[in-house]
């Protein structure tokens, strides 16, 4: 008996949807502590960032959009991770009417690359790591955080409306099962830069927060289970 892959993956999708609403109260929980009682929006850390996200949707609403930079890092993104993947890139095209790279290998992680992973915002982390090898690059902090909340806000609208215009990225692996992926993905980059971001949260503490929601998830599905069988049994 064949079972058609598309079907897994949404099965798949399925199954992912507990752990990303458990992640997803755990973020804003442990965000909204952070701004309110530990004080996160006083950071220098936290205003340049939300300066660097302002200009650029300033940027993106007002002027007209860099596509071929998109573009470019859509492809780019696409490359790379069919070298991670031990592949081959054997054309590479980028236009403002769009883009195209020829391969050797094709999976979901290399489709929807460019929708989780924020190429130039890491382009930025690489070159301040680079650069404080050699030299003293503290004074630069603030700089690296506004260029990492503009790039990640390029990211974050650009992925918003390129899922808009049903791309085959999403629809080749089912669009269901693609969203699910690229929303857990994203949302685990939301908690890793909150974590970098804040010296009150460590990866622990936000651990301890999943831990007690999925907790209340299991103690809910369980009174949830006990009171169907209760009925199944009473007819």
């Amino acid at each position: 008996m064949m079972v058609p892959t598309s079907w897994v993956k949404s099965v798949v999708a399925i199954f992912l949807l507990p752990f990303c609403a458990v992640l997803t109260q755990a973020f804003f929980t442990v965000f909204t502590r952070a701004t309110v009682t530990q004080r996160l929006w006083a950071a220098e850390e936290f205003w340049f960032f939300s300066l660097g996200v302002v200009l650029w949707l300033i940027t993106f609403f007002g002027l007209p959009r860099p596509l071929v930079v998109y573009v470019f890092g859509h492809e780019l993104t696409h490359a790379l991770w069919v070298l991670l993947m031990g592949g081959r890139v054997s054309q590479f095209r980028v236009g403002r009417d769009g883009g195209h790279i020829i391969t050797d290998r094709n999976n979901f992680w290399i489709a929807l690359a460019p929708y989780f992973f924020p190429l130039y915002s890491i382009i930025a982390f690489a070159i301040y790591g680079g650069l404080s090898l050699f030299m003293d690059v503290r004074p630069f902090g603030r700089l690296l955080y506004a260029v990492i909340g503009a790039t990640w806000a390029f990211h974050f609208t650009f992925t918003c409306w390129m899922i808009s215009k049903r791309q085959t990225d999403l629809t080749d692996h089912g669009t269901f099962f693609s969203l699910v992926l690229i929303y857990l993905m994203n949302l685990l980059l939301l908690i890793v830069m909150l974590v970098v971001a804040s010296p009150q949260i460590t990866f622990l503490d936000f651990g301890a927060e999943v831990g007690e929601n999925l907790g209340r998830v299991l103690d809910w599905l369980g009174v949830l289970f006990d009171r169907f069988s209760r009925g199944a049994s009473g007819h």
